[in-house]
């Protein structure tokens, strides 16, 4: 959230703040949808191919990022607690034990 701003402030702050008000706003729907993408994708899969497979890791594992992007975006914006994003999105428990969890590249074997 901006500083709080007195009613005094020079208008060019409080369109700064508006701006910057807007921007997280938009930052935060653009996280939101990408959770909501992959974790539709992750229940079609379900659906259609069942619950196993390197596929499944992969959108479990984009799943848990997309999530974790969500609530670092919240926390910028001041929004601490991540159990409404959990109940909201409905977020499987293993999508949230795969938070801050980053595969990095696959090494070769020497």
């Amino acid at each position: 959230m901006p500083p709080f701003r007195p009613r005094s402030a020079p208008s060019s702050t409080v369109a700064l703040d508006y701006e910057i008000a807007q921007e997280q706003a938009a930052a935060l729907g653009r996280a939101g949808r990408a959770l909501e993408a992959v974790l539709a994708a992750l229940l079609e899969y379900d659906r259609y191919v069942g619950a196993a497979g390197e596929a499944r890791a992969k959108l479990v594992d984009d799943a848990g990022e997309a999530l974790w992007r969500l609530l670092v975006q919240r926390e910028c914006c001041g929004l601490r607690d991540p159990r409404p994003v959990m109940s909201d999105y409905r977020v499987p428990q293993e999508v949230q034990n795969r938070i801050g969890i980053f595969r990095g590249p696959k090494r070769r074997p020497r």
